[in-house]
Formats: C-alpha cells, sequence, structure tokens
C-alpha cells in the first residue's frame, strides 16, 4: 500500500475514545458493560492494525474503470473479519436493512469522489470498497482499519445502528481517502485535521445524496446514531461545535469552535475528536458564505489542499489554512471563493502565511 510520505498505521472510530470512556463509568451497568467492551475491542483492533501494518497488508485487485466494487459481510456478532458475505457488486438488495444501508453508503461515497472530484475509489485507482456489519454485540463503534469499515449494531441505549447515518460511512472511508494522499499524522492537530477533513467529507457525502445546499444542510455528524433516552442530535456539530449533545450520561460536547478554546490534552491521541471542531468551523463558514452545493466550491478547495501533495503528514492547522487560501486563488482566482475561504479562517482564529 502507498501512501504520500510514507505509510501511517490508520484505525479511526467515529466515536470519540473520551464518550466511551465517560459512558464507561456510569453507574448503570447496562450502560457501562457495553463501553468498556467496545473500548477493549478497540485497543485489540488498534493493535492488529499496528501489527498488519509490520507484517503487510493483503494486496487487493483494484479496476480503476469508473465503478464501485463493493462487498459487504455479516461478522454475525462475532470478531472475525471479515466474516460471511452477504452482497456483493449488483446484488439486489436483501431483507438486511444494515446490509442495504451500508451497501448504499458505500456506494454514495464512491459517487461523490467520482462525480465531484473524478476520482476513482479512496485510492484514485478503483480499490474494491469492503465492509463487514453486525460486528460483536452491542458494539458501540465503527472504524475504518486501513483495509476496510466494520460497523457495530450499538448498544440501543445509548447508540443504535451505526450504519443509520450516511455522513458515518462517508467519514470514514475518508480517512481512506486521506491515508491514501496526505497520510496526516494521527496526533494533536494533524490529527485533528484528518478527523476534520473525515467530517467534512462526510458532511458533503449526506449532503450531496439528499441533493442539498450549504443553506439547507444540518451539518450534523451522526444525526440518528443516538438512541431516544440521549439528551442530544449527533456526535459533533460543524455549524455549532460544542451543542452536538448534552446529557447527564455522555457529559456536555466539548469541541471548540475557535482557537481561544483550544483543548491541549495528553487522551484521544492529543485531542484530535475534540479540536477538529476548529477546521470544521472554517469549512462551514466557507461553505455558507458561498452558499450553493458546498462540494462544489469550498469542497472542491479542501479536497486540492488533501490531494495536491503539498499537505505536510505534520501540518499544523495553519499551514492547512495557508494552502486552501492558495487553493481557493488558483482554482478560481481572485475572488468571492477566496474572501470566503480567507475570513473563515480568520473567524476560527487561524492566522494564514
Amino acid at each position: 500500500m502507498t501512501t504520500h510520505g510514507g505509510f501511517e498505521p490508520v484505525f479511526c472510530t467515529i466515536v470519540p475514545p473520551h464518550v466511551l470512556d465517560k459512558l464507561a463509568q456510569a453507574e448503570d451497568s447496562s450502560l457501562a458493560g457495553p463501553a468498556r467492551r467496545t473500548l477493549q475491542r478497540d485497543a485489540y483492533e488498534r493493535t492488529q492494525r499496528r501489527l498488519t501494518t509490520v507484517i503487510g497488508a493483503s494486496a487487493v485487485a483494484a479496476v480503476a474503470d469508473g465503478k464501485p466494487q463493493r462487498t459487504i459481510h455479516d461478522a454475525r456478532h462475532g470478531t472475525d473479519l471479515p466474516g460471511h458475505k452477504v452482497r456483493g457488486e449488483g446484488d439486489k438488495p436483501g431483507k438486511d436493512a444494515t446490509v442495504n444501508r451500508a451497501y448504499a453508503g458505500l456506494g454514495a461515497t464512491f459517487e461523490l469522489f467520482l462525480q465531484a472530484y473524478q476520482r476513482d475509489s479512496i485510492d484514485g485507482n478503483g480499490l474494491p470498497l469492503n465492509a463487514t456489519v453486525h460486528y460483536d454485540r452491542d458494539y458501540n463503534n465503527a472504524f475504518w482499519n486501513g483495509e476496510q469499515m466494520v460497523f457495530g449494531d450499538g448498544d440501543g441505549e445509548i447508540f443504535l445502528d451505526f450504519t443509520i447515518p450516511i455522513d458515518v460511512i462517508g467519514h470514514e472511508l475518508a480517512h481512506g481517502v486521506t491515508q491514501y494522499t496526505a497520510n496526516l499524522t494521527y496526533f494533536g492537530q494533524p490529527g485533528a485535521l484528518n478527523e476534520s477533513l473525515s467530517d467534512v467529507f462526510g458532511a458533503l457525502i449526506k449532503q450531496y445524496t439528499l441533493g442539498q445546499t450549504a443553506a439547507e444542510a444540518d451539518w450534523l455528524i451522526g444525526a440518528g446514531l443516538l438512541a431516544p433516552r440521549v439528551t442530544g442530535k449527533a456526535l459533533r456539530s460543524m455549524k455549532e461545535p460544542g451543542t452536538a449533545y448534552d446529557d447527564d450520561v455522555l457529559g456536555k460536547d466539548p469541541q471548540p469552535a475557535t482557537m481561544d478554546d483550544f483543548v491541549r490534552t495528553g487522551r484521544d491521541n492529543g485531542g484530535v475528536h475534540i479540536n477538529s471542531g476548529i477546521p470544521n468551523h472554517a469549512f462551514y463558514l466557507a461553505a455558507t458564505a458561498l452558499g450553493g452545493h458546498a462540494w462544489e466550491r469550498a469542497g472542491q478547495v479542501w479536497y486540492d489542499v488533501l490531494t495536491g501533495g503539498e499537505l505536510r503528514q505534520e501540518a499544523m492547522f495553519v499551514d492547512f489554512a495557508t494552502l486552501t487560501v492558495k487553493a481557493a486563488r488558483e482554482r478560481f482566482g481572485d475572488g468571492e471563493e477566496l474572501d470566503a475561504v480567507s475570513k473563515a479562517w480568520e473567524q476560527v482564529g487561524v492566522r494564514t502565511l
């Protein structure tokens, strides 16, 4: 597997560790138990990912023909990957709604990157898209392990089926795009950029699928994932970071919207799921200032930076912001796109050089 700047082990989950940590401390064992088991499983899978990196991943045959190659497997509540094949490319929908949603979500992600950015699958060369559903029991997460997508069913108390929000599917697959391009280090500000880029493209995939403009979109990541008992609307909000949930069990959404509230922590790989709220908000501001379909102008600028070859693995917010200003000027000239991007970063407190 070849990536820009060398290989970085990748294991990225949609639910941040700080959320599961909080849940694992709940007095109710029906809530704490699944969270603890999920954290243990995530730690195991993260270790397996590192071992795969050392040993070498299996070669995957790819055909760059502009058509998706999807395969959905069923873990049957076990943990062996990939599991039992239940649907291949072109197969008709079955009775399992989770399988059908995963298949559709992989297709929607493929379509957005192909139609909007002329990218053939996440590696740009027709990489087959594989996913496993019904992973483990009461597993409260979904992840990209560097090779495939994996979805838990949730515990039904805090989290529902992880295939429900299409932006969760898009978010995780977008980690694959980053893996094959800029390969941002998964720690600190580079890691927060890595997470933010997945939120950005996850949101764009949802908006593209729904045909929404920037003004019509909800700019929520994971809407529909939280169970009815949870006081919250999603995992994250790009429009208003820090407002996605405020729950007696999960706690309050800790994401900052500007650099004034940047969180310094050694947990969660240096706060990658927390401080991603800052570049997330910058994208929201740029996209809504421009209006129309967000994938066409703001999304194009972000994609140009991700895939352009100038974004360093250790890039900080200022580096990424500066490159977006450069990309906006190079693609659109000194017009409203450049103005919107520049002002967005100014509003979140990130300077550009």
